[in-house]
């Protein structure tokens, strides 16, 4: 088993590698690592530092999901815990977006506490990444309708932790004001 620096070190470098080259919805053309480097924080922060295989986890949250690394990979590589949060946070993507968004809401409630605090950090990123301060009406009509969804996603993992929570309503807040 990798100490725990190592194991955050090791899945931050492997995101990297195998989100290369992509590019986050809602900011331009910033690289992806910048979302997946800020739910990982956004996890080290609420947990204090306390848990290194939901940290790694959640720079790892969406590679199943957008490459070609596998769950086995993740377990041997990383542990089992990692790769079993990584697999629950992971949509099905021959799915509709429609019935994506679904499952994720009706889903949520029964995930795992580390799944869920996944999750809610997740939509703090995605939130926050679709504030601009003179939206153009495609923006803001994109970002009200991630609102909408992401709300009914994290009504699921609240009372998970406080700071997370906090955090998302205060991002709700600020999207909200730039409407």
């Amino acid at each position: 088993m990798l100490s725990p620096v190592r194991l955050i070190s090791e899945a931050a470098e492997l995101a990297t590698r195998r989100h290369n080259g992509m590019a986050r919805k809602g900011r331009g053309n910033e690289p992806y690592i910048n979302h997946l480097a800020e739910v990982a924080n956004l996890l080290a922060a609420a947990t204090d530092g306390a848990d290194a295989e939901l940290v790694a986890a959640g720079w790892l949250h969406d590679s199943i999901e957008d490459t070609d690394t596998t769950r086995q990979e993740l377990a041997q590589k990383f542990s089992e815990r990692v790769a079993a949060l990584v697999v629950e946070c992971t949509d099905d993507m021959s799915l509709p977006k429609a019935e994506r968004r679904r499952r994720q809401v009706v889903d949520a409630p029964r995930k795992s506490a580390g799944a869920r605090l996944i999750k809610i950090a997740d939509k703090i990123s995605n939130i926050g990444a679709r504030i601009h301060s003179e939206p153009t009406p495609e923006e803001r009509e994109d970002l009200v309708d991630y609102l909408s969804f992401s709300e009914k996603v994290v009504a699921g993992c609240r009372g998970t932790n406080v700071v997370l929570d906090r955090i998302f309503d205060e991002t709700v807040s600020l999207a909200r004001s730039t409407l």
